[in-house]
């Protein structure tokens, strides 16, 4: 499954930020800059390390997905970019290259190491509360606020997509039950 712009446009959309996620498609257009090609690159080499295998994530993907979470919160791009450059230190010294040049079990490797697989999110916390909330948890909200994203784990309808009754009345499918 390819993870798209419209993709992470309708994560913005179905959560009711209709505005963020107009924002952020203007932004990319208007080619703002607001995120750095280096983040961006990093950002798609974490999804690849997060996300479930079987998704493809785009730089389109989780440019949009960091510009529409930034228009909620405007000081959400600089604690981003902090938490990044945290990332791509952790990883020089771990291993010596760039974290978007690592393979997904690297990338593992080295983003437990920034201490963000077992800190609680916090946006003014330490600096491994802070990697697990703009990094691990942004992204993470980006894939399952998605119709698609939010299918892999059996919620076909995630909140704010309309479904209709008879969408409820329906009984789980194979592929949503786990069978």
């Amino acid at each position: 499954m390819e993870l798209t712009r419209r993709d992470a446009v309708l994560a913005f959309v179905g959560g009711g930020l209709v505005a963020s996620a107009a924002a952020a498609e203007r932004a990319i257009e208007d080619g703002d800059g607001s995120v750095t090609g280096s983040d961006v690159r990093t950002l798609a080499a974490l999804a690849d390390v997060l996300y479930p295998s079987s998704v493809e994530v785009t730089r389109e993907f989780v440019e949009t997905a960091a510009l529409g979470l930034a228009m909620i919160d405007d000081e959400y791009l600089d604690g981003l970019s902090d938490a990044l450059d945290v990332v791509r230190t952790t990883s020089r010294r771990e291993t010596g290259r760039r974290f978007a040049s690592l393979d997904a079990g690297l990338g593992d490797d080295v983003l437990r190491a920034t201490g963000a697989g077992r800190a609680s999110p916090d946006p003014d916390g330490t600096t491994a509360q802070r990697v697990r909330y703009y990094v691990v948890d942004g992204l993470l909200y980006a894939l399952y606020a998605t119709p698609r994203g939010a299918g892999l784990v059996g919620n076909e309808n995630p909140k704010g997509y309309p479904g209709g009754t008879e969408r409820y009345r329906r009984p789980p499918t194979e592929e949503s039950d786990g069978g």
